[in-house]
């Protein structure tokens, strides 16, 4: 079964980014997708959807996308309309090429006023006596069915024998539902005995070609089988050059130990040595969702990995990694962090104590501590001379 992840949507989301929180338009048509899942807790912004020619059986988790317009899920296994009340802008949804055969179920559109284009056709409900008039009648903010234009004065005949093309629609939907049935049961037995039969034959290229000469109905089930031999098929033929290579690990650490300084999205920094901390400032993109950026601070470096991509520098004192912050300005994006050391260097702090001949304060006397200075001068040690009574030395 082949499921919607979160790698797929970005992959699919280049145009933009790889952002999926802000993504308006994805398309994901030919993926072998057998359900509907994620996307409308991922992507709530969507506007256009598409995901035709895949395996969904059913519509669902959908209801958020509350801004989606454009929705297409032709050439599926659908077998009735549902769950799509919550899609309060939906314009246009594209049916095509599927096995709804409950026709009723079209009437769960009513709620959605915005819609103006449906296409049903090449479903089992296309073929139904006054199909056409039934969908009119049932949906009347619709202005195009199946690519033609709808014309009051076919609305207003359409509505005036809806009972009457109601009960025969309701008639051949139930007839429909009893061949479906029996269908299920017939097409189970016949993969049964295709499988028993292929499993007899030890030529794998035979046993190949004897799924593909045997006869198949049109059905869900059958899709799906097919689909999963196509798979199969290019799996196995698939040359090992074209697999994708993994990519090569870049080298954190030195035999010894130390840690490498790295940059491998190439971000421009700014580095600072303070007294007290370090002060780490990196330029990230503006735009960049904050949650495809992990930073990892140890005692003796840091690292911070931007969509995938290491960035990582060491220092020489140690730090305090659970007194550290981080913090992303809102503005321009940019990253800081702060990384309190462990050990304050005090060579770098000068302390003074009061002026010689002047009085104690008052805070000084209270605390027993002097003020930091900044250094003023250079001392001259070549004119520093002994005192008098300094003894020679032995």
């Amino acid at each position: 079964m082949v499921r919607i992840t979160e790698e797929l949507v970005r992959k699919k989301s280049e145009h933009n980014e790889r952002l999926i929180s802000t993504l308006e338009e994805i398309s994901l048509h030919q993926e072998d997708i057998e359900r509907i899942e994620h996307v409308q807790n991922w992507c709530k912004e969507l506007k256009i959807l598409l995901l035709q020619s895949n395996l969904i059986a059913r519509l669902e988790n959908l209801h958020k996308l509350k801004r989606l317009e454009y929705l297409n899920v032709a050439v599926n296994n659908i077998e009735r309309v549902e769950q799509l009340e919550g899609l309060e802008s939906l314009n246009k949804l594209d049916l095509t090429l599927n096995f709804i055969g409950e026709l009723t179920s079209v009437e769960s559109l009513r709620g959605n006023y915005n819609l103006r284009e449906l296409l049903l056709i090449g479903n089992p409900c296309a073929d139904y006596p006054h199909y056409r008039d039934y969908v009119v009648a049932t949906l009347p903010q619709l202005q195009s069915l199946d690519c033609q234009e709808i014309t009051h004065s076919e609305r207003l005949h359409a509505q005036r024998q809806l009972p009457q093309h109601r009960a025969v629609i309701v008639q051949c939907q139930a007839d429909q539902a009893i061949e479906r049935d029996e269908q299920r049961v017939r097409v189970a037995e016949q993969q049964a005995a295709l499988a028993e039969q292929c499993a007899d034959i030890e030529d794998e290229e035979e046993r190949t070609r004897t799924f593909w000469n045997a006869k198949s109905e049109h059905c869900p089930e059958i899709r799906t089988e097919i689909a999963r031999q196509h798979r199969l098929g290019r799996e196995k033929h698939e040359p090992q050059s074209s697999l994708p290579q993994a990519k090569r690990q870049p080298h954190l650490f030195a035999p010894c130990g130390r840690p490498y300084n790295l940059n491998q999205a190439k971000l421009p920094f700014n580095f600072q040595d303070e007294a007290t901390h370090y002060s780490l400032q990196l330029q990230v993109y503006r735009h960049l969702d904050t949650a495809l950026i992990d930073v990892d601070v140890q005692t003796n470096y840091t690292r911070v990995t931007v969509k995938g991509k290491i960035f990582q520098i060491a220092y020489n004192e140690e730090v305090q990694p659970g007194e550290s912050t981080v913090q992303r300005s809102q503005t321009t994006g940019h990253l800081t962090i702060l990384l309190k050391k462990l050990k304050v260097n005090e060579m770098l702090t000068i302390k003074r104590g009061p002026a010689k001949g002047a009085l104690p304060t008052a805070t000084t006397l209270q605390t027993g501590q002097t003020e930091p200075v900044p250094l003023r001068g250079v001392v001259d040690i070549a004119n520093i001379c002994p005192p008098d009574d300094l003894p020679d030395l032995i």
